[in-house]
């Protein structure tokens, strides 16, 4: 079976990017991981990336300026054999243009019930609502800010006393769920 090659990008500690890696270990998977890129050079999950053997490119896009950076993201990836692009933790904007060029093909999870909730605290927002539920969504990347099509979602229960923090906790336990199996669905279509 021939896997879809994927880029991973992430910015920090990397596990949902893990979690990615560890399920296409999967023979029945339908993806691979053909590298890891970060816009943090000192990304933790660069470290984990390359001692488990997989390829990855970091650059920073302080001083280099918005198109130099994405330019050379965009030549690394495809140098890379990259279909797909999985966004796991990448906390910059992509430009319209690179989402052009990757139209489609960009998928990202982000850690709320879109279209709730878009951007940033997500989890502190949910709490402050007085909402039941909080999640998770894995969907396609446009332009618009997590206004892409929802692929998946998982829910978690917003409990009596939850922080942002301990809701965190438990929404990322079902991101590292979700994530594989949406991706694989979505790179078999």
């Amino acid at each position: 079976m021939n896997k879809t090659r994927v880029a991973v990008l992430i910015s920090g500690r990397g596990s949902n990017m893990m979690a990615l890696a560890e399920a296409a270990l999967d023979p029945d998977c339908a993806y691979e991981v053909a590298i890891v890129a970060s816009d943090k050079p000192d990304a933790p999950g660069l470290a984990w990336a390359r001692q488990n053997h997989l390829a990855t490119f970091a650059l920073s896009p302080k001083g280099i300026g918005k198109a130099a950076y994405e330019a050379a993201l965009d030549a690394e990836l495809r140098n890379a054999g990259a279909e797909v692009i999985a966004l796991a933790g990448y906390m910059r904007l992509l430009s319209d243009e690179f989402v052009g060029r990757w139209q489609r093909r960009i998928v990202n999870i982000h850690p709320s019930l879109l279209p709730k909730y878009k951007g940033l605290d997500t989890h502190q927002r949910a709490i402050d609502a007085g909402d039941a539920v909080a999640g998770c969504s894995v969907h396609i990347v446009t332009e618009e800010l997590d206004g892409g099509e929802v692929l998946g979602q998982a829910e978690v229960s917003i409990e009596p006393g939850d922080t942002a923090e301990s809701l965190a906790t438990r929404v990322l336990i079902e991101e590292h769920r979700l994530y594989p199996k949406v991706l694989s669905a979505f790179v078999r279509r």
